[in-house]
């Protein structure tokens, strides 16, 4: 039997690994940080922070230096093995306006295909820094998904 997957909730870093974000339906986006905060409670967008998924609210939302995504998954008995196909970082749009997913040209930030990496990355001690709450993964199959860790500020 596999270990179960670990979930830290230490959102003050300064290394933070949000762990394997799976897309269960492609063309259905995952937020990078459904793990941690399911219910998107310290997201920016939602107003004032309410409840952290395993405590009390988190003071201020969460914030990155850099966010490193792979596209990797995690492999049949050990380690991490490649994607089948490609995944997409994409944004959420407005609501009412576009899928936000996929095939939704105007929301994708980036196309990784198997193995790649990619770091989203600030200027160090910058105030310019990014919210992982903005970013979704999507992917062109069932079960590929995306390692995400969080570098904070």
């Amino acid at each position: 039997m596999a270990n179960p997957t670990s979930v830290q909730l230490d959102p003050h870093g300064p290394d933070w690994p949000l762990g394997f974000i799976k897309v269960v339906t492609p063309g259905t986006p995952v937020g990078v940080m459904s793990l941690v905060d399911p219910a998107a409670y310290n997201n920016p967008s939602t107003g004032t922070p309410t409840s952290f998924a395993a405590g009390p609210s988190a003071e201020y939302t969460v914030r990155a230096q850099q966010i490193i995504i792979q596209a990797y998954k995690p492999g049949a008995s050990h380690g991490l093995q490649n994607n089948t196909g490609n995944i997409y970082i994409t944004r959420q749009g407005i609501a009412g306006q576009g899928s936000g997913n996929r095939d939704d040209t105007g929301s994708i930030v980036f196309t990784l295909t198997p193995g790649q990496t990619l770091t989203l990355a600030s200027a160090p001690l910058d105030r310019n820094v990014f919210s992982p709450y903005r970013y979704s993964i999507d992917a062109d199959n069932a079960g590929d998904g995306a390692m995400v860790t969080l570098l904070i500020q």
